[in-house]
């Protein structure tokens, strides 16, 4: 474990002066030498002056990664959060250019490389320091690792409230440095277009952060409808809604949809950042919605979406009924998707049939998803009203192995038995 990233801690030079003596940092690794246990404590003085560690990815390019992290950045700053933001794209940086900041050279100072400075935010990219932003970064993964762990343990962040790190597409070297150096990882957003072909590549990201033990915080649906400039109407030129499916497939939050608005491109291009600069949009008020769950990750209150959630799946003797309606009891299962287990089991007996009544009954019992055979379009209506998610087309089977499979993402949803 780390050392408590508490901002009241003030770690010295090293994490062997903070007092902790169950920090990581604290004690020498076998087979350890000198200088790889001084660069270890380095990171980890750095990293406990950090209360919050949101990894921004994505399985495919071209989804608007980077436009999520900036303004997600760019958002907890303006609540008056100290937030850095950490650019990792190695061969593809794009922050600088997003933010207005090309030609922009960090300077050396006695804690270390002193980050770009936009008004309360701080920003490091390897864009900073390319002589010529034409020129190309030819590194394999032993280099790229190396640069990312100095941009972690040699730049003087200070204290900082949230470090939001932007990583290339893929699960290759960058995000993998990433999870590997930085133990205690908030969390990842995973960014995504509605369409197919990008959602089977974002389900790889998914599956990245839970063989790593890193929380998947949310998934972030991007260019969900084009927003007319002239009369603001939405026209859904790809498909819509892969985001939200993927993430229900998943068993993970959705945060929500962004639209393609043309004056995001325009931010982007004139260096600003979009959420700031076009705040007054109905785009803007989408993307504060979006952010609002990880703003919560400094509430000491608060706990992240992922971290637990009961599903409810109506039996007949002991299994899935099939038609949802009709059930016998309901088996209330409570799970953490985190870690992919199943925490507790309450069997109820639901009240008379009555239309209506059973999404609400669910909700008032707290249930946040319901793993069905068949369900009606209506019915599935109604407990979207209740803010309760529905995954109709289960096989039958034990509740146990349902929640085990759909936790895994591996649960196999085949026709809604009902069609009314």
């Amino acid at each position: 474990m780390a050392c408590d990233n508490s901002k009241d801690q003030s770690p010295k030079a090293t994490c062997g002066t903070c007092g902790d003596s169950n920090c990581s940092a604290s004690k020498r690794k076998e087979g350890e030498n000198d200088g790889e246990f001084s660069n270890r404590q380095k990171l980890q003085s750095r990293l406990c002056r950090i209360r919050h560690k949101v990894l921004v990815m994505s399985g495919k390019g071209g989804v608007g990664k980077s436009t999520v992290a900036v303004n997600l950045a760019t958002s907890l700053a303006l609540e008056g959060k100290s937030v850095g933001l950490l650019d990792v794209d190695i061969h593809g940086p794009s922050i600088p250019t997003m933010l207005g900041l090309e030609g922009q050279r960090p300077v050396g100072g006695e804690e270390g490389m002193v980050p770009i400075e936009l008004g309360s935010l701080k920003i490091m990219s390897i864009g900073f320091l390319l002589g010529d932003p034409d020129d190309a970064v030819i590194w394999r993964g032993p280099m790229k690792m190396g640069v990312i762990q100095q941009f972690l343990r040699d730049v003087d962040w200070g204290d900082l409230d949230f470090l939001i790190i932007d990583a290339p597409p893929g699960t290759g070297d960058e995000p993998l440095s990433v999870c590997q150096s930085i133990e205690g990882l908030d969390g990842a957003v995973i960014v995504t277009t509605p369409q197919k072909v990008a959602a089977v590549d974002v389900r790889k990201s998914i599956t990245f952060c839970r063989q790593l033990k890193v929380p998947v915080l949310g998934v972030v649906e991007n260019m969900s409808g084009f927003v007319c400039p002239k009369c603001g109407e939405v026209t859904h030129i790809l498909r819509s809604g892969g985001g939200e499916r993927l993430a229900t497939d998943m068993g993970v939050p959705f945060l929500g949809a962004i639209p393609i608005d043309p004056q995001i491109a325009e931010a982007c291009d004139n260096g600003q950042a979009f959420i700031h600069h076009f705040a007054h949009t109905h785009t803007a008020a989408l993307m504060h919605e979006i952010i609002k769950p990880i703003a919560a990750l400094d509430s000491k209150n608060e706990q992240p979406k992922e971290l637990n959630m009961k599903i409810a799946i109506p039996l007949a003797d002991g299994k899935l009924c099939v038609h949802f309606g009709h059930c016998e009891t309901f088996a209330l299962v409570d799970a953490d998707p985190a870690a992919r287990k199943i925490t507790g089991r309450e069997d109820v007996v639901p009240p008379p049939h009555e239309p209506g009544l059973l999404p609400k009954w669910l909700a008032e019992k707290g249930v946040g998803m319901v793993i069905a055979g068949g369900m009606g379009q209506r019915a599935q209506g109604i407990f979207a009203e209740q803010g309760i998610k529905t995954l109709v087309g289960a096989p039958v089977d034990s509740p146990e192995k349902l929640v085990e499979a759909y936790l895994a993402g591996n649960l196999q949803a085949g026709d809604n038995t009902c069609d009314h």
